[in-house]
């Protein structure tokens, strides 16, 4: 599954790999568990729904984005 990132202040949503992933939720939740944030976050856009962390919102890929 590719996960894409939009921040707040950005337009366009981008592929984003899993080491960023981590980053990106450890800088918008501190050291409050950013693993187990990023597999919450992978479940519940399965369904193809984006979920806000922080600023920086998160959702699948889909086929013609």
């Amino acid at each position: 599954m590719t996960i894409q990132t939009q921040y707040s202040y950005e337009k366009s949503w981008r592929d984003t790999n899993e080491k960023e992933l981590l980053n990106i939720i450890e800088e918008e939740i501190g050291d409050a568990d950013p693993a187990g944030t990023l597999l919450y976050v992978k479940e519940s856009i399965k369904s193809g729904k984006s979920i806000s962390v922080g600023s920086c919102k998160f959702r699948k890929k889909t086929k013609d984005a």
